[in-house]
């Protein structure tokens, strides 16, 4: 018989605890030993089962990892928690190589179909607030409340609204093995002045925007690498607005498609889209009138221009005056000169945007592109916008905006719309959490409506200041940090011609006319 190593430490070990060798029966010893040999070269058999396991699993690991990227430590693909899950936990057959090659080619590939990273998020802008005059009753308010308002001119919104307004953004996002990207956002929106708890009844909730984008896409090289395409019905990517206003500097929104970021050289680029939107029904035919608008949107650095071309088969129908024999418009041109600065119009640190807006036709209404249909053919629309924000110190912060407009032949041929806001906000920080916000707007008008919609001709000007105390968690001199919330006090007046301007507007109604307002309330907005 062989002597094993084992067995001469079993003889050890029984010579050390005293037993005799002769008080042992040999024969019993060599039998107890054999079977212990043999469990133990079991033992070897699973290890060495086990550890070819171990090392097939690694190698189908490997051949999938390629395929995965991990976003992060902390979170994992969904393709690498996967291939964890599939380790052997317990003993198992063998399984021969070429067959377990085979299994891990056909898991490989639909782990490389799967995206590289993916993800939900949620943003939203909201502002809901309570406000009331120095008698305690309902007022009036808006940032377009003045009889400018009609045509876009705003005044300032500060401790001037009273609606509660809320967008609620969803956004999936991918990216994929081979580098392309997906995006869907959904937009639902309500607005509403009802103080009350539940409002379903008087609910303008609504679907604003419901699109997908495809980026980086990668058959698309040259000028195309790195653009994307979009459709569905949207606000456009780029337009950018005076928020001290409430207004839009230019707005295209519809439903449609378009491209992103063609790039004819390293420092230029444009956009292309077509946008449907819709007028509503005309009393002389029965359809609703469809306008198209197609964009091309070039930037250059901080230049921008953008050119809009716009047809409304049928609009032309569409009557404005009877008497006059005054028609809308069926077609139009926009354009739009603007510069996004990256100091305070060059004089100290901040930002700036001016922009010059030019429309003919359908295109005279300059801010909302596309959006009146009222508009007649020989239309004509100037439009000049300006704001900038800086830092003064510590302490102080200023945005001052200008808006102004002219627009001739707007409704009614002769008609002439003229106004100008001049507007400013200014923060003094009290502590990290705590400042006072001051804005004051003055708003020139001269409107001559030549009888439309029974408006009368007039002229003056509106004045408003606010005093504002404002709580913040933090950011406190960011003009565009939020959320914040204020307590306001606010004066207005206006030249009392204006209170004859219309009926059904907001000045000249019942406990709301020239000689002063005081309204009192308290706001909250935020957005992320």
């Amino acid at each position: 018989m062989k002597v094993t190593p084992l067995a001469l430490a079993v003889v050890a070990a029984l010579s050390v605890s005293g037993q005799s060798m002769a008080e042992t029966d040999l024969s019993t010893i060599e039998k107890r030993l054999n079977q212990l040999e043999a469990r133990v070269k079991k033992a070897e058999t699973r290890a060495d089962r086990a550890e070819k396991r171990a090392r097939l699993a690694e190698e189908r690991l490997a051949q999938a990892q390629p395929a995965v990227a991990v976003p992060s430590a902390s979170a994992p693909s969904s393709a690498q928690t996967s291939a964890q899950v599939a380790l052997p936990t317990g003993p198992q057959p063998p399984v021969e190589p070429s067959a377990e090659k085979q299994r891990a080619t056909a898991a490989a590939k639909p782990v490389a179909e799967k995206t590289l990273a993916d993800g939900f998020e949620f943003h939203a802008y909201a502002r809901s607030g309570l406000i009331m005059n120095d008698s305690a009753s309902s007022t009036q308010s808006g940032p377009y409340l003045t009889p400018a308002g009609e045509t876009g001119g705003a005044v300032g919104r500060l401790g001037n609204e009273n609606n509660t307004y809320v967008e609620v953004n969803l956004e999936h996002k991918t990216e994929l093995a081979n580098g392309a990207t997906t995006r869907f956002k959904v937009m639902l929106a309500d607005g509403q002045s009802d103080y009350n708890d539940w409002t379903a009844d008087s609910s303008d909730l609504n679907i604003r925007q419901a699109f997908v984008e495809l980026g980086n896409l990668p058959t698309f090289t040259g000028m195309f690498d790195n653009t994307t395409l979009w459709a569905g019905k949207r606000f456009d990517r780029d337009n950018f607005d005076i928020h001290w206003l409430d207004s839009d500097v230019v707005f295209l929104a519809g439903t449609g498609g378009g491209i992103y970021d063609l790039h004819w050289s390293e420092n230029v680029k444009s956009n292309f889209s077509v946008y449907g939107r819709n007028f509503g029904d005309i009393e002389t035919i029965d359809n609703t009138i469809q306008n198209y608008i197609v964009t091309a949107n070039t930037f250059s650095g901080p230049l921008q221009f953008m050119l809009s071309g716009l047809r409304a088969k049928d609009n032309d129908q569409r009557i404005n005056s009877a008497a006059r024999s005054d028609n809308a418009g069926d077609s139009g041109v926009h354009a739009m000169l603007a510069w996004h600065g990256d100091s305070f119009y060059g004089l100290r640190e901040g930002q700036s945007k001016t922009a010059l807006l030019y429309g003919h036709g359908l295109g005279a209404e300059v801010k909302g592109i596309g959006s009146d249909g009222n508009l007649t053919g020989s239309a004509n629309t100037w439009r000049l916008a300006s704001y900038g924000m800086t830092p003064l110190n510590k302490t102080w912060s200023l945005a001052p905006a200008l808006l102004a407009q002219q627009s001739k032949d707007r409704y009614i041929q002769g008609d002439d719309y003229r106004w100008v806001t001049a507007n400013a906000r200014v923060l003094q920080q009290i502590n990290e959490n705590f400042m006072l916000a001051y804005e004051g707007s003055y708003q020139y008008m001269d409107l001559n409506p030549e009888g439309f919609k029974s408006r009368q001709n007039v002229s003056g000007g509106f004045y408003k200041l606010t005093f504002a105390p404002t709580f913040k968690p933090g950011d406190i001199g960011e003009f565009l940090s939020r959320p914040e919330i204020r307590f306001f006090v606010s004066w207005m007046d206006w030249d009392r011609a204006l209170d004859r301007y219309a009926s059904d507007d907001a000045f000249g109604t019942s406990g709301f006319t020239a000689g002063g307002e005081w309204n009192f309330g308290v706001q909250m907005e935020t957005w992320f």
